[in-house]
């Protein structure tokens, strides 16, 4: 059985699925799961202030809405608030990075994302399996 389990989700519809996979990897013992989301840096664009969009604040409130969501999930789980994370970054790299600071032994993600290019490529997933230093599970979401 593993000790200590990052499971990355992407907030969507797939992600109590994936969360699921997780638990049952350590049975009753969540305090062994680690949950984790991360929001990719929002791109500023030169001229966007004409628009009265401002990217840091933006990405802020985005980052601030992830905090929250994987709070919620967290709690209706019995993951203690300690172990929950919302990271601005790219996402595999982040999800190394937290594994290896963490001595996780394990990585619980989806197959691939919920739309558009990530459908089709699974991007993150493969991306995380290149450099993983522990075992990844890939969950099947989707259709």
């Amino acid at each position: 059985m593993y000790s200590k389990v990052i499971v990355a989700v992407d907030l969507s519809e797939e992600t109590n699925k994936v969360l699921a996979r997780a638990i049952e990897l350590v049975g009753s013992q969540t305090d062994k799961l680690v949950l984790m989301h991360v929001v990719e840096p929002v791109p500023a664009v030169w001229g966007m202030e004409a628009y009265t969009v401002d990217p840091i604040n933006l990405q802020q409130q985005i980052l601030d809405n992830a905090v929250n969501r994987l709070g919620e999930i967290g709690s209706a789980h019995g993951i203690d608030n300690a172990n929950v994370h919302a990271v601005l970054g790219s996402p595999a790299p982040e999800i190394r990075n937290l594994a290896k600071s963490q001595s996780a032994d394990a990585i619980v993600i989806g197959s691939h994302g919920n739309s558009g290019w990530k459908l089709m490529l699974g991007s993150t997933a493969n991306k995380l399996l290149h450099g993983a230093t522990c075992d990844v599970l890939t969950v099947h979401v989707g259709d």
